[in-house]
């Protein structure tokens, strides 16, 4: 299993790299300064500070759980997405069959050089 995760401080830190390795997981980092590396979780991370967290002023870190768990409730189980054919997560999901195939490992995907693609390099 591997997370997928910019170089921010908080997925560099010794303790959580320490706390991964011990739960099996193992970490792969983007590029520095490459989000669209990651552009999944970078559109989801704007979505959240754009619509919730720029918008509040937290007292205590329950609030903090309960306005952004019901923010991902609804996230995920009632609003459309596009780019799941206008439909949850949730509903999306559930129409999903389990595949014993699974996404290459990162070393298996190919990734060609920015110069190279500018010499027009295949």
């Amino acid at each position: 299993m591997y997370i997928r995760s910019d170089n921010g401080s908080e997925f560099v830190a010794k303790v959580v790299r320490n706390y991964l390795r011990d739960s099996g997981v193992r970490t792969l980092f983007i590029e520095p300064g490459s989000p669209w590396e990651n552009g999944y979780i970078e559109s989801f991370n704007g979505k959240l500070r754009d619509e919730l967290l720029d918008g509040e002023l937290f007292l205590h870190i329950d609030e903090v759980r309960y306005v952004v768990d019901r923010w991902r409730m609804d996230y995920n189980h009632y609003r459309p997405h596009s780019s799941l054919g206008y439909v949850s997560p949730v509903a999306f999901a559930a129409t999903c069959v389990p595949s014993d195939s699974a996404t290459p490992h990162p070393s298996e995907h190919t990734h060609q050089s920015v110069d190279t693609l500018i010499k027009g390099g295949t």
